[in-house]
């Protein structure tokens, strides 16, 4: 073979990003798993149970027709964005215009790089949360943004500090990444949270991108930013149907703005991926058309996994606030133990339990730790058992 004259070498903006922790940790786990221990898995937030069965007829029945196989439009079927409009309006009471107000997106995950592209330079600021989803984080160095981490802690209730919000260079700063309810911690949204939230933006000129996957579970009480007066001037909103409607391999969301934001966000999209299969987005209409029931009884079973993850953050000797909501449960470590990462790995190679450490989520989630409620009522029960065995060694 040839010597490569010059090194390769890959793009400075990989060298800015690591694998996700997650796509590390479950290669440890299938390692585990494969040499017999059989691994409980509590670190996912991947629903585990199906969409209802009508949604899966109308895949079925839409993938036979020949006439769905082809490419499909960047901005979805006319049927799926009104569906995701109609939702908006029953769920929260918010308006959207199907045309120009709403784009579907291949999940959530999807739309903070589309949103962050098409609104972040290289160089530009961006707000974002800490602790928080580390999409927000390494998105934005994949964007070359420079990124203000804003505090969320457990003695401000894990909410903004805005006075301290005034105080960083905001001139500098375009977007805000928000969440509530709140990835990791389960803080819920309010109306007054919210509106101070749209406040600060239109005060600065910034533009609020609020990530709202988590408002229909064990969450009485659904809350859109978008219902917040004016907050179309300045806000986005992203919504999926992977954990509402347990569609989280079938990447199917949303975002809703004003008709300019949805532009630009489409201009990006559109270079980037040639839409979604026809079955699914058909599919997903049918899902967005469920009855309260169909929410019921997803609550229903969450609430009942809820009891067994609070048993197992006793059983760790961790703390919580029992008004979270959401697909986890988030809790304090003990004073004694080392770390987030020390603990969930002995509990992990101890008690063949995986359980998430709270320090990927930013340097204010280092002495926690969070539990999924995405498996079955029977293996968290036997992830208990384990863990309480385990510490009584």
């Amino acid at each position: 073979m040839n010597e490569i004259a010059k090194k390769i070498v890959p793009a400075e903006r990989v060298n800015e990003v690591k694998e996700y922790y997650f796509s590390r940790k479950l290669k440890e786990v299938a390692e585990l798993n494969a040499r017999g221990l059989d691994i409980v898995s509590l670190g996912i937030g991947g629903p585990d149970r199906m969409p209802a069965p009508e949604v899966i007829d109308t895949l079925c029945d839409a993938a036979r027709q020949p006439g769905n196989h082809s490419y499909q439009p960047y901005v979805g079927i006319a049927e799926l964005r009104k569906a995701m409009a109609d939702w908006y309006d029953r769920t929260y009471g918010v308006k959207l215009d199907p045309k120009t107000e709403v784009q579907p997106l291949i999940g959530s995950k999807e739309g903070i790089l589309h949103i962050s592209l098409a609104f972040l330079n290289p160089g530009d600021g961006v707000l974002v949360p800490n602790p928080g989803y580390p999409t927000y984080t390494s998105v934005s160095r994949l964007a070359g943004a420079e990124i203000f981490n804003y505090d969320l802690k457990e003695e401000n209730g894990w909410m903004p500090d805005f006075e301290a919000l005034e105080r960083l260079p905001l001139d500098r700063i375009k977007l805000m990444w928000v969440n509530y309810p709140h990835m990791p911690t389960g803080t819920p949204a309010s109306m007054e949270l919210l509106e101070k939230i749209v406040a600060f933006g239109r005060r600065h000129g910034i533009v609020i991108a609020h990530d709202n996957p988590y408002s229909f579970i064990l969450n009485d009480c659904p809350l859109s930013l978008l219902q917040v007066e004016g907050a179309k001037d300045v806000a986005i909103e992203m919504n999926s149907l992977s954990k509402s409607h347990n569609m989280a391999g079938w990447r199917i969301g949303m975002l809703a703005s004003n008709p300019t934001f949805v532009q630009w966000v489409l201009k990006v999209k559109s270079n980037i991926d040639s839409g979604q299969f026809k079955p699914m987005m058909l599919a997903a209409v049918k899902a967005l058309g469920a009855d309260q029931e169909w929410y019921d009884s997803v609550n229903e079973v969450y609430a009942d996994r809820r009891k067994v993850a609070e048993e197992i953050m006793t059983a760790l000797g961790c703390t919580y606030d029992p008004r979270q909501r959401g697909l986890f449960l988030w809790g304090r470590i003990p004073e004694g133990a080392e770390s987030s990462e020390r603990l969930a790995d002995d509990v992990l190679y101890g008690a063949r339990v995986f359980v998430t450490p709270g320090f990927i989520f930013g340097s204010n989630g280092e002495r926690y730790l969070r539990i999924s409620l995405c498996a079955t009522r029977e293996r968290m029960e036997e992830a208990l058992r384990r863990i309480k065995e385990w510490k009584k060694k």
